[in-house]
């Protein structure tokens, strides 16, 4: 639905397609936002956005920073938990992103595709000081991304034969930053997820790209084993 000035709020929405729009303002640039930044993003008057905000509080859905501002709650987790946890590949991932994070010191990550956009379910992050990361549930949809590319590949269907191994991110999307992706598979051999890894660009020439891919691969191929996939 498309945004809507102030002076023409979003008349005929429901008080839930609202209050799904104040929750999306928030993202991991903006942690904290007060009711009137909040009411122009979503085109509402200040005092809908404040009451709406007061029902979500109560609920912890969201909270008061110090700053007074507002921010996501623990209750939202409380209610992606059960999704959260009824995602296999989450499971049989985890342990695997930890490995990967081990033996690469870079981030890890699983990304799935809602039907638009690449979405983080799990991160392993990297031990070095300077590291790429994101927040769970952080959304992808631009082209030159590691993990959009996989899922896009991927197309309809399977293609397993004449696919890419791995999907690469050097620098597109952020002079600072390469991503590297790889799909997994499940037992009917469809990608149902990506590995990923990211890594600051300085510390990723050509033959650090090349080792990091391949053991993005291998992880990936670990995930769709656990799966009941087989090895490309």
């Amino acid at each position: 639905m498309p945004r809507q000035s102030p002076d023409n709020p979003r008349r005929g929405a429901s008080v839930i397609e609202n209050t799904v729009a104040i929750l999306r303002c928030f993202a991991p640039d903006r942690q904290e936002l007060g009711v009137t930044e909040i009411a122009p993003r979503v085109g509402l008057h200040k005092s809908s956005v404040s009451r709406i905000l007061a029902s979500l509080e109560q609920e912890g859905i969201v909270e008061q920073a110090p700053s007074k501002r507002y921010r996501l709650g623990l209750g939202i987790i409380a209610i992606a938990g059960p999704l959260l946890a009824d995602l296999d590949v989450r499971r049989a991932a985890y342990p695997i992103l930890q490995s990967l994070t081990r033996a690469t010191s870079e981030t890890s990550a699983l990304m799935v595709w809602d039907g638009a956009e690449a979405v983080t379910v799990e991160q392993v992050p990297s031990p070095e000081p300077v590291k790429h990361t994101s927040s769970l549930g952080s959304r992808y949809r631009t082209e030159g991304s590691a993990s959009v590319k996989v899922f896009r590949d991927a197309g309809d269907g399977p293609d397993r034969a004449s696919g890419p191994a791995y999907a690469l991110n050097d620098a597109e999307t952020s002079p600072h930053e390469v991503g590297i992706a790889a799909p997994v598979h499940d037992h009917r051999g469809e990608v149902v997820a990506a590995v990923l890894i990211a890594a600051p660009k300085f510390r990723t020439d050509a033959t650090r790209i090349a080792e990091l891919a391949d053991q993005c691969v291998q992880a990936a191929e670990r995930v769709s084993l656990r799966l009941g996939g087989s090895k490309r």
